[in-house]
């Protein structure tokens, strides 16, 4: 019996949510944690942080295995792949030039330690990743580069398009141009002291610099000496660890079709997450709502005509690089994917179904657009990736469905030590659990 659930009832009667055995409210009038919370709050708290190539994540895998068999899923496996670890051990910063400030901040995921004693240097304020770009080689030789663009918050959060390129490939560029080191304002939306960190990319060409991101109060604060015209030096000290062949995996399990059961209809989310909060919006939510849909999806009887599978990726924060292990090890069978769809977008509602279809499919795609409308999600274009760990399957001709979750708060706690169980909207939560399974039913039972 999984934890939590209702004394006496079965299992698959719970979690398909049969009217009368998972009610909103209990005897005493208080809610009844519904299956994709008290899946989320078992992930977030059980295991909490869970950094790839960790025995964390490692601990991640095993607590999804044991939930998919609790919960009657087939064919439950690890399907194992190794990467590059990589792990924190200290991070400080100060503006030594003005009393010795102290700031919030967080290496950035992959990056090099500073030498034993810190980084002490002056600090180069650039406006934006386009500025950066745009200086010449030398430009910033001895100096801290800090690239304080602010992100811009939007409901379908296209402004972390724009903002996420001074941490994926900032010290990059900083360190073609003479940067000891690279600092960032941090890529979210809030006006905390919680800095956000994140992946950054290497390039072998380029020598490794360190990069931390400072929060986005702490941001202001250098803004404001820039603006009263002070020379501003800041110390930094990063120490990083780095090692080899670090075990990731995927977690995959089936519903099994009875009439096509080679025929595949794949949900996602992603298992890591980054290790300063508990993972709760990045990316247990997403893992709750793929695991209850898929089970809302299939009904009572558990028996629908293809085959439902739910992938856990692995790695997804440090690259997205359970993906393609996955698209390997079912080469064979990628052609009967008739349709994936990916949970990696927090707790918001969903307000808008996109697809990546032929044009012969398109009428089915907009049919089942339209069985959502009811539930406040909008038809949206036919360019979807569908999400990170799943583009590959877009690449390779899956059928995408898209559904573009409320991210006006989501980049508030990205990355973040913020990242926890209370930000998560129980109400929210299950909007998404009846869409998702409204579009893996509609596929399943075509």
């Amino acid at each position: 019996m999984v934890r939590g659930l209702v004394a006496g009832a079965c299992v698959l009667a719970v979690v398909t949510g049969c009217v009368g055995v998972e009610p909103t409210h209990g005897p005493s009038g208080a809610p009844v944690p519904t299956l994709a919370y008290r899946i989320t709050q078992s992930l977030s708290t059980e295991v909490g942080p869970r950094l790839a190539g960790t025995p964390h994540e490692a601990a991640a895998r095993a607590w999804a295995v044991r939930w998919f068999k609790e919960l009657k899923f087939s064919r439950v496996s690890v399907e194992p792949f190794t990467i590059k670890g990589w792990v924190r051990e200290r991070e400080e910063a100060s503006i030594v030039s003005h009393g010795g400030q102290a700031l919030a901040v967080t290496a950035l995921g992959g990056s090099i330690s500073t030498p034993k004693g810190g980084i002490t240097a002056p600090v180069a304020f650039v406006a934006s990743y386009e500025d950066l770009l745009a200086a010449p080689p030398g430009s910033y030789a001895g100096k801290i580069v800090f690239v304080h663009d602010r992100m811009k918050a939007a409901r379908d959060g296209s402004g972390y398009g724009v903002a996420v390129r001074k941490r994926s490939r900032g010290a990059i560029e900083a360190a073609k141009r003479g940067a000891l080191a690279l600092v960032i304002r941090s890529v979210g939306t809030d006006q905390t002291r919680f800095p956000h960190t994140g992946h950054m990319n290497t390039d072998k060409a380029v020598k490794a610099i360190p990069a931390a991101a400072i929060s986005n109060a702490d941001a202001d604060q250098l803004e404001r000496l820039q603006a009263m015209g002070a020379a501003v030096r800041l110390k930094l000290v990063l120490k990083t660890r780095s090692f080899a062949d670090a075990p990731s995996g995927n977690v995959v399990a089936d519903i099994v079709g009875v009439e096509k059961p080679e025929e595949i209809v794949l949900l996602a989310a992603h298992l890591d997450s980054w290790d300063l909060g508990t993972g709760a919006i990045d990316d247990a939510t997403g893992v709750a709502i793929v695991v209850a849909a898929a089970l809302k999806a299939a009904g009572p009887e558990m028996k629908p005509k293809r085959t439902i599978r739910v992938v856990l990726y692995g790695a997804e924060e440090v690259g997205v690089l359970g993906g393609d292990p996955y698209a390997k090890a079912h080469a064979g069978e990628l052609s009967k994917h008739v349709m994936a769809t990916e949970a990696d977008f927090g707790t918001g509602r969903v307000w808008r179904f996109a697809s990546k279809a032929s044009e012969a499919d398109l009428p089915f795609f907009d049919s089942v657009a339209a069985g959502l409308r009811d539930l406040g999600v909008e038809r949206g274009n036919n360019s979807s990736s569908g999400g990170a760990d799943i583009a590959v399957l877009g690449k390779a001709g899956v059928p995408i469905v898209g559904l573009t979750q409320d991210g006006t708060t989501y980049f508030d706690y990205h990355h973040t030590a913020n990242d926890t169980l209370d930000k998560v909207d129980p109400v929210a939560l299950e909007q998404n659990v009846e869409v998702y399974a409204r579009v893996v039913r509609a596929f399943a039972n075509r």
